[in-house]
C-alpha cells in the first residue's frame, strides 16, 4: 500500500497505509483521524478540509469550483486547501503529505 504522511491539529506527525481507490477523507477517517466528513464526501461542508503540501498540490489537480466555493468561506483557507474528499488516492500520491486544518 501507499503512504500518507499526516500532520494532526495538535501538530504531530503521523504516517499511516493508504487505500488506493477511495478519497484520501475515508482513508483519513478509517484511520481514526479527526475529520468529521459529516457530508460523507459529496463536496457540501467542508469538514474535511486539510492543507496539501505545495510539493504535491500539482500531483492532487485542480479544485473544482463547488470545492473553492466552499473553502472561500473558511476562515483559515490557504493556498494548499482542499476538501479531502475530493481527492482521490491513487498510487501516484504515494508518499502525499498533509495536514488537517483547523475545525471552524
Amino acid at each position: 500500500m501507499a503512504k500518507i504522511h499526516i500532520t494532526n491539529r495538535e501538530g504531530v506527525e503521523s504516517e499511516i497505509e493508504g487505500e488506493i481507490g477511495i478519497s484520501v477523507m475515508e482513508n483519513l477517517r478509517d484511520n481514526d483521524y479527526e475529520l468529521e466528513a459529516i457530508c460523507g464526501g459529496q463536496c457540501s461542508c467542508a469538514t474535511c478540509h486539510i492543507y496539501i503540501d505545495d510539493a504535491w498540490t500539482e500531483k492532487t489537480g485542480e479544485r473544482s469550483d463547488e470545492e473553492t466555493e466552499l473553502l472561500e468561506e473558511l476562515e483559515c483557507m490557504q493556498p494548499g486547501s482542499r476538501l479531502s474528499c475530493q481527492i482521490e488516492f491513487t498510487e501516484d500520491l504515494d508518499g502525499l503529505k498533509l495536514v488537517v486544518a483547523p475545525d471552524e
